[in-house]
């Protein structure tokens, strides 16, 4: 009989996905719930885009290329131009099928086992998942309430820095708290890592 791998045991389960029976049990008891567990769209779908899907002429729904439609890489290459960020569609742009699997890509190419990561507190739950898959220890930086979950200052990550530490991950705006961290911050944080 096969064995699950000691990394399958050691991952967390996510909190998102332990709450959904509470909130069913909860409607089942005639409770009002208010679903903040998962980033589910509160706005109607526009009714182009229902159309266009009913309207689909498609006689083979076929795999896109592993990079994503080339149009799509090359449309999001000129959008980042506008900011002053040059990518090459060809090589710098992947299309994934959410960011989760970005993610955990990332922390995969891009950090090696025990390498440490620091993120800012509150954070997506599954981040912790992710750096179990990949070896990774993911260090929370606590963004306080009082401050609106604003990004830490520089001080706060420097408290936690050691010869481990590979990466800060930030997340704007930030998951779950919905806090939009100001450019000035972020740059910040950037010119610090490039120079550490």
């Amino acid at each position: 009989m096969p064995k699950i791998a000691s990394k399958a045991h050691s991952m967390p389960a996510s909190p998102i996905r332990k709450l959904v029976p509470y909130a069913e049990q909860a409607k089942k008891d005639g409770k009002k719930v208010h679903h903040l567990n998962i980033g589910q769209p509160d706005i109607e779908t526009p009714q182009v885009v229902l159309d266009k899907m009913k309207n689909l002429d498609l006689k083979v729904v076929e795999y896109s290329h592993s990079a994503g439609f080339q149009s799509y890489r090359e449309g999001l290459s000129d959008y980042y131009k506008n900011f002053g960020i040059n990518l090459n569609p060809n090589n710098e742009i992947m299309i994934t099928t959410g960011g989760s699997e970005a993610l955990i890509f990332a922390f995969q190419t891009c950090l090696e086992p025990g390498d440490e990561l620091i993120v800012p507190e509150p954070f997506y739950a599954n981040y912790n998942g992710f750096g179990v898959t990949a070896g990774v220890n993911v260090v929370p930086v606590t963004a306080k309430i009082e401050d609106g979950f604003a990004l830490p200052p520089i001080s706060e990550f420097e408290k936690l820095i050691t010869p481990k530490t590979k990466g800060i991950l930030i997340c704007n705006p930030g998951n779950p708290t919905g806090y939009l961290y100001s450019k000035r911050r972020i740059r910040n944080t950037a010119r610090y890592c490039k120079k550490t």
